[in-house]
Order: structure tokens, then C-alpha cells, then sequence
């Protein structure tokens, strides 16, 4: 379980290629070290993976098909930066909401809006069935980052990001086109399953 609040961002230093899968190492900040084990679970870009080697501050971390599938892990290349975020401890404040760090699908960038302290960006979801869990004002985790939407339109949304979330993820450096990985908030997708099929019930 995440909180959406990234920690870091990390660079890869490597990537290990086989066939529908693939091994990221990566350079983690020494604050993220403490109590890292093989087996931990860290988010990439609001991915959940497992940790599978540490050799000092070098963590490997093995993606398979259906990650690389679903996900914009497949797109990285060395030299690129994630956001990261190591999983949440019981007592751990709730500063986002919460995240499983399971990834539903992609949204490509379509537009930024640049004003004064501010930055909105657009995102137009690949999958146009899970926009009616996407609402205003509602949550939603970009690239792991919890984040409140703001406008809703047809199967694109955007976000309002804030100097300090541009500072410390990697969203600022995003440009169009780019895709991001999109985990929808799991009370929204209940509520809404619920009463669709409460209605379908009231209508047969």
C-alpha cells in the first residue's frame, strides 16, 4: 500500500532485456536505503514492484509481461528518471490517499497550460470505459502521485499541479505525447460498480 506522495526521483542506471520482461536497476537516494530488503515492495511511477537485488545503493527490480503490457515501465530507457515511493508503514501519515500501486492503464499527455506558480496538464485516458470513475474533484494517481482532478472531459481530465509537486516528481519534465501510468481511486470505482448495479437490478 502506497500514499502517493513520492519520496524521490531515481534514475536507471541499467536495464536487462529478455523476452516480455525486463530488470531496471536503479539508484536509490541513501534516505530510502534504511531497512530495504529483497522481497520490499517500491513503487515506480506508482507501479508496485518487488525488490529482487541490492548491491549498496544499486536496487534491481523485475517487470514482467503484464506490467510492461499495462504499464509505461516498457517505455523507459536508462537514463531516465521515476518517481518512487517506498511502501507505507502502518503509522505512516495519509498526506494523498490511498494507493495499491496497481496500475489500471495509460493516459497520453495532450495539453499544458502554463500560468503564473501553476501548471495544468491534460491527460486523455487510453481506455474510455474507466472515465466514469474519473470526476471532478475526485482522486487519482498519475505516475504514483496522488492528485486531485480537476475538469472532466468526454474520456480526458486534468490536473492542477503545484510548484513543489513539479519540484519533486517528475511530471514537470513530461511533454506532449508522453504517457503516464493511471491507478483510479478504488472507493470511487466501488460507489460507482455499486450503484450501477443496484440500477441494473431496479431495471430487469
Amino acid at each position: 500500500m502506497f500514499t502517493g506522495i513520492i519520496q524521490a526521483t531515481a534514475p536507471i542506471i541499467a536495464i536487462k532485456e529478455k523476452k516480455f520482461f525486463r530488470t531496471h536497476y536503479v539508484r536509490l537516494p541513501v534516505a530510502l536505503l534504511p531497512n530495504l530488503n529483497i522481497g520490499a515492495s517500491v513503487a515506480h511511477n506508482g507501479c508496485c514492484l518487488t525488490v529482487t537485488g541490492i548491491n549498496g545503493n544499486l536496487v534491481s527490480f523485475d517487470i514482467m509481461k503484464e506490467t510492461l503490457r499495462i504499464t509505461n515501465l516498457g517505455n523507459l530507457k536508462v537514463g531516465d528518471e521515476i518517481n518512487i515511493e517506498r511502501a507505507a508503514k502502518i503509522n505512516s501519515e495519509i498526506s494523498g490517499h490511498l494507493i495499491s500501486g496497481h496500475i489500471i492503464c495509460i493516459a497520453e499527455l495532450i495539453k499544458i497550460i502554463i500560468s503564473e506558480n501553476n501548471l495544468n496538464i491534460w491527460f486523455s485516458l487510453h481506455d474510455n470505459t474507466l472515465i466514469k470513475y474519473v470526476m471532478h474533484k475526485g482522486y487519482i494517481a498519475v505516475d504514483g502521485i496522488s492528485l486531485t482532478l480537476g475538469k472532466v472531459v468526454n474520456n480526458c481530465f486534468c490536473v492542477h499541479l503545484i510548484p513543489e509537486t513539479l519540484l519533486r516528481t517528475t511530471l514537470g519534465k513530461k511533454l506532449l505525447g508522453d504517457s503516464v501510468n493511471i491507478e483510479i481511486d478504488s472507493h470511487t470505482q466501488l460507489i460507482v460498480n455499486t450503484v450501477e448495479q443496484l440500477l441494473a437490478k431496479k431495471i430487469y
